[in-house]
């Protein structure tokens, strides 16, 4: 075929050399190794049944990197087999089949069992988030939840009020880390609005337990809810959350007096006002702030003056001004960010099996390498890397092409990169040893 029209004049051969096409990637196998993340697994996880079975710190390494280089479905780790070679130079030596996989997903989950291996893998995630939470500097969180729907055509899914099939897991994350420190995997026909305190206060346990605390809390229309406010009052946290226009906070919207209404910037079809409101079982009254804008959509919005009104409750000091408060709550789109990235750059999105716990397993590990990746981020990558996502992570550093030669004092990789990429890989390395020597 060579010299035909539309292809080049190479020859195609395969070769006995063992090469790696993720060189980079051995920076992150290294940090997997800093943070003992075997040693944890194998602490929290129930070992094999038999002799002859792997250990659970294979089956979550095998998905970690399954996870991190981009991989979609359990079928993808024939894919991973081809760096079978990189992964050994760190002890990842074994990399269970897709079926094997699924079957231990699915031992792991069983509600028959308790859901050990679930309840299991929530401790070591607890155990890594404390650790990057005790390496990290910043003493008070924002925390952010919100459910979030995962379509799945799956037969035993359940329709969600979206009326497509899937799952709604809970989230938390902290906002000043990006961190996920709870996930609750439910049923797609699950109420958003249902088991927001216990989510807040496993969050809560998750960072006191660091040494730090929660204090400020952001959320969506769904944590509108006069118990879960109670709870932030007294735990003296502050809070805004979208509001749910009811009938009585409509009542209220159409009380404020035209002269209340304060322009917001430039644009006189926006503006802001504020009342002071309180729910049947609220204990406190709060902040109810509200924001109007003009519909010009309609043909006749000319002629009539229509608006939409936007509502946050808060209970910010008052020195805290309408328009900054409510500036302060829209920051919560990073957390949307922060699900795409799950779903979209991990890839939890997909569902490898039919039995919801057995996803719950797979989509808690995905949750761990989410983490991971942050960590990573911090703890050895340069400030300027800060904005670095998980696939500008495989495009400018996993994806070095690289030899793995094996002589009589070890192993080298050799990498077929520039001095200024190996200094920057040879830099995270360094990073990586210190904390290891840090403990």
């Amino acid at each position: 075929m060579a010299g035909t029209r539309g292809v080049a004049n190479v020859q195609i051969e395969t070769t006995g050399e063992t090469l790696t096409g993720q060189g980079g990637f051995l920076g992150f196998l290294e940090y997997l190794r800093a943070t003992k993340i075997a040693e944890i697994v194998r602490s929290f996880l129930p070992a094999p049944g038999n002799h002859r079975g792997y250990c659970p710190s294979v089956f979550v390494g095998t998905l970690l990197v399954l996870f991190v280089l981009g991989g979609r479905r359990l079928s993808d780790l024939r894919e991973v087999e081809r760096e079978k070679a990189l992964l050994s130079l760190l002890g990842l030596t074994e990399i269970p089949n897709e079926d094997t996989v699924g079957d231990w997903l699915r031992r792991m989950g069983d509600p028959k069992t308790g859901g050990e291996g679930l309840s299991g893998l929530r401790k070591v995630v607890d155990t890594v988030n404390r650790k990057m939470l005790r390496r990290d500097r910043t003493k008070e969180y924002t925390l952010d939840i919100d459910a979030s729907f995962l379509k799945a055509a799956k037969k035993k899914a359940a329709y969600s009020y979206l009326n497509e099939k899937g799952y709604m897991p809970m989230m938390a994350a902290l906002a000043e880390l990006g961190l996920f420190v709870d996930d609750e995997f439910r049923e797609g026909n699950v109420s958003p609005q249902d088991g927001h305190i216990e989510v807040y206060r496993r969050a809560k346990a998750l960072v006191e337990s660091a040494g730090k605390k929660i204090a400020r809390f952001r959320a969506d229309s769904a944590s509108y809810r006069a118990d879960l406010i109670n709870v932030l009052e007294e735990d003296g946290v502050l809070f805004t959350i979208t509001a749910d226009q009811d009938r009585a906070v409509k009542k209220l919207i159409e009380e404020i007096s035209e002269k209340d209404w304060k322009v917001l910037g430039n644009d006189p079809d926006v503006c802001v006002a504020e009342v002071i409101h309180t729910m049947a079982e609220t204990k406190k009254a709060f902040r109810l702030l509200v924001k109007r804008t003009r519909d010009r959509s309609t043909p006749l919005s000319g002629l009539m003056k229509t608006y939409r009104y936007w509502a946050v409750a808060t209970n910010f000091p008052p020195e805290t001004t309408t328009v900054r408060a409510m500036e302060w709550h829209q920051l919560r789109g990073g957390f949307e960010n922060f699900l795409k990235g799950l779903k979209s750059d991990v890839g939890v999105g997909y569902m490898p099996t039919g039995e919801s716990f057995s996803n719950a397993v797979f989509f808690r590990i995905g949750v761990l390498a989410y983490n991971l990746i942050i960590g990573f981020k911090r703890d050895l990558l340069p400030a300027a890397c800060d904005s670095w996502t998980l696939p500008t992570l495989r495009w400018k550093l996993f994806g070095m092409p690289g030899k793995i030669v094996r002589h009589a004092r070890g192993l080298t990789l050799k990498l077929a990169i520039s001095a200024k990429d190996l200094a920057f890989l040879s830099g995270i390395r360094m990073r990586c040893l210190q904390l290891c020597a840090s403990g």
